[in-house]
């Protein structure tokens, strides 16, 4: 892999910092786990300046024609674009995304960031009464919230500042986002490529910072909402400093999603899209990717068969050999707690491992690397098939009867995706009714569309990104109402 990484900055609107007042984090090297750069950290100080910066550029920013911020943000798209293999050879640095995924998270974040340039200039509110009908006029005008804090997780960052982001500026609100200092690479070309393309000083701020850097933004009372991708541990330390600021938030946290295969689908296709929405992309580690899949037991074997098959194909490396499917995971850390989940399994007599089950060996035997994995007959109540495994693995379990699937589908905290392999029609519409769910996926529909909603129930949060709703999380509707000046007390006639 190529070792040369950027210099990080702190982004306070324009001005590039190269220290801040919450010290340093060494990047380690995703392969080599030689230090490659030491990442320069936000604390509440540059917080309060960045917040100040917006503020004085607030009201300006919230009267620009929306046909400005559309030609804006249609730049950036342009610049993400230009830059792809760029963008797709920091997400390597980052935290070892494989270039085939990095270069497809790249056109995800074009696509978001089209979308809601083409909403700066369609938002509307709607005419509610009239004189004639209710002796007054009442209509609603959408406006922005002001300034909104944004905290992304590691995960994909480039996807997650296009989803949030994007929309939040697209809104008029300014933005202060705090990407994870483990992923700072994506986000430092992200920040320099918005004010290239036109994004006023003060409007956009981005630096990674330390956990009071996370709670100062949470908390500074001129920040009007959050918005949050993450895990449920943090989510609820938000969540109790936004209820004692009485302030609205969204979370993103997470899914264990379940696929529900049927002996009338593709099952090659079902299996393909099995293991490389479970093990190629991300390494397993993303929100929304199915790793339960749960199997018609006519099928069975078969599938298994296949997707075995499959994985086997799947190539274990440096992520910047374009040939590798499974780069490694993000750090030592995640690798203890996997492999550990790997092992309480095996211990506890819950699954059989088929392949993979612990560390890759070999010459990837000091990295990150975790073995492309396997796991069938789980027990739908142990943690292998409650908990976020977050690494190359897909956990496989048998079902009879519909009633049966939608019984193990639904047997978990979370609830942000669930997948249906199905040509049947009635049956698909019948069990999508059922599933506890935010989005239900259907032979391979995609989960984070721009124009769809997305976002979970359960633990898995609320609140919504894509689509229309995507954007009103960043606006509220003022209502105005004019009466036609009649007294309260007419005058009594002589």
């Amino acid at each position: 892999m190529a070792s040369a990484a950027p210099a990080v900055h702190l982004h306070l609107g324009h001005e590039q910092r190269s220290s801040g007042s919450g010290g340093t984090h060494p990047h380690l090297h995703p392969v080599t786990q030689v230090t490659q750069a030491d990442i320069p950290l936000a604390g509440a100080k540059e917080v309060e300046e960045a917040v100040a910066k917006a503020e004085a550029v607030r009201e300006s920013w919230r009267r620009t024609a929306p046909e400005t911020r559309r030609d804006i943000l249609n730049r950036l798209a342009d610049l993400l674009k230009a830059n792809k293999a760029e963008l797709a050879r920091m997400a390597a640095l980052d935290g070892g995304t494989t270039l085939m995924v990095g270069e497809r998270g790249v056109d995800t974040a074009v696509g978001w960031t089209r979308y809601y340039a083409g909403w700066c200039d369609k938002m509307s509110g709607e005419l509610i009464s009239t004189f004639d009908t209710r002796g007054e006029l009442s209509y609603t005008v959408p406006e922005p919230i002001g300034i909104v804090g944004i905290i992304i997780t590691w995960n994909g960052p480039l996807i997650s500042l296009g989803m949030k982001v994007v929309a939040a500026l697209a809104a008029g609100n300014c933005v202060i986002c705090k990407p994870a200092e483990l992923t700072p690479f994506a986000p430092e070309l992200f920040a320099r490529l918005c004010a290239e393309a036109g994004v006023p000083d003060g409007v956009l701020s981005i630096f990674p910072g330390t956990a009071e850097a996370g709670d100062a933004i949470v908390r500074h009372k001129k920040i009007r909402k959050i918005s949050f991708t993450g895990g449920p541990i943090t989510a609820r330390k938000i969540l109790i400093a936004c209820a004692e600021e009485i302030k609205p938030s969204v979370m993103e946290l997470g899914g264990k999603s379940a696929s529900l295969v049927f002996p009338d689908c593709d099952v090659q296709a079902a299996a393909e899209r099995a293991v490389f929405w479970t093990v190629g992309c991300l390494s397993g580690q993303g929100c929304a990717l199915p790793t339960r899949q749960v199997v018609h037991a006519d099928i069975y074997d078969d599938f298994v068969a296949r997707v075995k098959a499959i994985i086997g194909q799947f190539k274990v490396g440096d992520p910047m050999d374009p040939t590798v499917m499974v780069g490694p995971v993000i750090n030592k850390a995640a690798v203890e707690r996997i492999t550990g989940m790997f092992d309480r399994a095996k211990a506890d007599g819950a699954a059989t491992f088929l392949l993979g089950g612990g560390r890759c060996g070999g010459e990837f035997a000091e990295g990150n690397f975790i073995e492309p994995t396997l796991i069938v007959d789980a027990d739908p109540d142990h943690e292998i098939s409650q908990v976020e495994i977050f690494g190359p693995a897909v956990v496989v379990m048998k079902f009879h009867t519909e009633d049966e699937a939608i019984a193990i589908a639904n047997n978990s905290e979370y609830g942000l995706a669930a997948m249906i392999q199905s040509n049947d029609l009635q049956r698909v519409h019948r069990l999508s009714e059922r599933l506890n769910a935010g989005g239900v996926y259907v032979n391979g529909g995609f989960q984070i569309n721009p124009y769809t909603p997305f976002g979970g129930v359960g633990i898995s949060g609320f609140g919504k990104e894509g689509g229309k709703a995507g954007i009103d999380e960043f606006l509220h509707y003022k209502t105005v109402t004019i009466g036609v000046g009649a007294p309260i007390f007419p005058k009594q006639e002589a």
